[in-house]
Formats: structure tokens, sequence, C-alpha cells
């Protein structure tokens, strides 16, 4: 037998920069940034695709915008910003992402040009499966504008849309050339939406850093009450560690394994049965609440980190249950859940539990038994608390 044979490596490297007033006029940050990666003798362009509730919230940002590229001779800013309504509303519908292809195809946006991000994490997902896509990949440069999309969504390497009404059923791994963080974004949003990015936090750090868990039980109340300087340092620590993981993992995903996606499964269902009606950072503080109870009554998990767990989700507000997530029989919808988990990657069924905080263990079974014994224990405990 005869054949060819070929290996090669390629290798990814992107900085997440955090700079409140990203677009004032002496604040560099930005321009810096852009003109580093210049290409000698060619102009570039810079597209711009704004989450439309963010431009609500801030009416001079595409003035501040323009104003900021004003004076550049390399870079072209094309003027005619594109506006997406926000929410997951953008992600379930095919409208959205080809009006960004048509906006690359009228402006001449080429591989040498810059498509821009500006929003929520749904803006973020759509833009940036776009831009991978697009002349098979244009630089794309990610700044996120919530708690939620600055702690998970804004610094990886996943892009999507739905599809077939399932999560991100269509998407790339493409990372971003760039992420800026600016707080000064987080100060127009509403508590809920404050507080719901928090979720990430808790997760990544059940997973990853007892520490940084106690961190959070620590500073709870001063995350609801708005403390800025708090709320940076958790983005901060929630970047870090989502990207350690990228770094030292299966970035691509091209195994079973899907760490970060610790009490997503059954967050991605509740999402759908909801007709997306629900945030994805609510949903993902039940999902933790579901496989955390679920780790327990496996016994896996003691009953004290346990209770820490859903004190914490808890003393945040977020949801620690959701009436979608009763699960009355083997065929409950919830359940499907597991299956379109799988599915989405193939392979074996693989659920990231906990064997203890900062300590988790991947399994490849889930008792359906169990786990509608967790949904009534946090039923009734949510009752109580409420």
């Amino acid at each position: 037998m005869e054949y060819l044979r070929q290996v090669f490596e390629v290798r990814f490297e992107y900085k997440v920069f955090f700079s409140p007033n990203l677009f004032e006029a002496d604040n560099d940050t930005f321009r810096s940034f852009l003109r580093e990666h210049k290409t000698p003798g060619v102009v570039r362009k810079i597209l711009f695709v704004l989450d439309n509730g963010v431009v609500e919230h801030h009416p001079m940002l595409v003035q501040q915008i323009k104003n900021y590229f004003a004076d550049e001779t390399d870079l072209r800013l094309i003027e005619e910003m594109l506006l997406l309504p926000g929410g997951e509303q953008t992600k379930n519908s095919d409208d959205y992402f080809d009006s960004i292809i048509n906006a690359v195809n009228d402006h001449g946006i080429d591989r040498h040009s810059y498509l821009v991000a500006l929003g929520g994490g749904s803006v973020l997902d759509t833009v940036g499966y776009a831009a991978a896509v697009a002349h098979r990949g244009i630089r794309h440069i990610r700044i996120p504008t919530t708690v939620l999309s600055q702690n998970d969504s804004g610094v990886g390497v996943k892009n999507g849309i739905n599809y077939f009404n399932k999560k991100n059923f269509l998407g790339t791994f493409a990372p971003p050339v760039a992420v800026f963080n600016d707080s000064s974004f987080l100060t127009t949003l509403s508590d809920d939406e404050w507080r719901s990015g928090i979720s990430e936090a808790i997760k990544v750090a059940l997973i990853k850093d007892a520490s940084f868990f106690e961190w959070l039980e620590e500073n709870a109340q001063k995350m609801l009450r708005r403390d800025m300087k708090t709320m940076q340092y958790q983005i901060k620590r929630c970047a870090e560690l989502h990207l350690d993981h990228i770094a030292s993992g299966d970035p691509f995903e091209s195994g079973s394994s899907r760490p970060l996606d610790f009490g997503h499964w059954s967050a991605h269902k509740l999402e759908q049965l909801s007709h997306f009606t629900i945030r994805h950072g609510d949903a993902v503080a039940t999902g933790i609440a579901l496989d955390t109870v679920y780790s327990w009554l496996s016994g896996r998990l003691d009953e004290k980190a346990m209770r820490r767990v859903l004190d914490l989700i808890h003393a945040l507000r977020l949801p620690l249950t959701d009436p979608l997530l009763d699960v009355s029989s083997a065929r409950s919808p919830l359940l499907d859940g597991l299956n379109e988990f799988r599915e989405h990657l193939g392979g074996r069924l693989t659920i990231m539990l906990l064997r203890d905080i900062g300590v988790g263990e991947e399994v490849h079974e889930i008792d359906h038994e169990i786990v509608r014994k967790a949904s009534d224990w946090i039923r009734e405990y949510s009752a109580a608390r409420s």
C-alpha cells in the first residue's frame, strides 16, 4: 500500500485587554494593537457590527468610534456600521448572519481587514461565525459588553448560531485576533443582566479553582451592590481560568470531553424549551444546581459542599430551578438534552460532575432516576429558601 502523509501544526495567539472607556480619544489601547499588526503598503478596512441594545444605552458610541479612527491613515473605518438586535434572537435567525456576510461583500472586507463584534454573547457568536467562514477567515476582534460575555464566550474560541432549534448547531472553532474587555459597558446593564453572568464564574471555579469559589462566596454581596472593582477582578480571574483551559486541554473539542460545559447539558435544553426566553446565565445557574445535587445524590460530593454551591447561587439571586426542569418520567423533554449534548460532539456521552469544590470528574452515564430526584430536591429547597 502506498500513501502520502503530512503533519503540521497551526499556532494561535491572541491577547485579552482590560481597558475602560476604550473609545475615549486619549485611550490608545485599541489603536496601538492595530498599529502593531499593520501590513506595510496595505490600507486595511475595519467594519463594526454593533449590538443595538448597547447603542441605545450608549447613544454617542457610533460617533465616538468614528472620531477615534478619524486620523488613521493606514486603516479605513467603514462608517456604515451594522446593527444587530442582540439576545438569542440574533442566533436563531439566518437573516442576521446573512446581513453580516452581505456587509462583508458590499464593503470589500478581505483577509487583511478586521470584522469587529461589539455586544453581548449572541452578537459575538454570530459575528464570529461569519468572520470564520467569509473568505475562509477574516481577522476578528471581540468587544464583549456584558458580564456573561466578558467572563466566558468573549474570551473563548467558539462561534456559532442556533439551527434546527438546537443550540450552536452551526459553528466553528476560530480564535479572535484580540479581545477588549471594557468595563464601562457594564454600567448600563440591568441588575438581572449584571448578576446573570456571574454563573459562568461559579462554573469555572467549581471545576478548576476552590480558592476562587471561596472568593466568590466572600464577595457575593459586593458584586450584588455593583462594586465595579470587585466585578473587574471576578471577570479577569474568570477569563484567566478559561484561557488556561484553552491552552492546556482540547480547545477545539476533538474528543468527547467538555469540562467548561459543567452544568450546561440541562441549561442548553432549558433555553430551548423556553424558546430562548431564559437568559443563558440564568439557565447555567440552574444547570449548575442540578448537576451539583446530582453529584451529591450519586455519592460523589458531600452534603456540606453541595449546600455551599446552592447557597452561593441563592445569595447572588440567581435561579436554582425552573418548572421546565421538572422530570416526571423517562420521557420528560429535559432528558432529551443528554442525547443532544452527546450528539453535539459525537462519541461517548461525557458529563462533568463534582468530587469536591474545585475538583471535577467526568462520567459517561447519567441515571435518569437520580436526575428526577435531584430536580425534585432542588424544587423543594428553592421553595423553602424563597
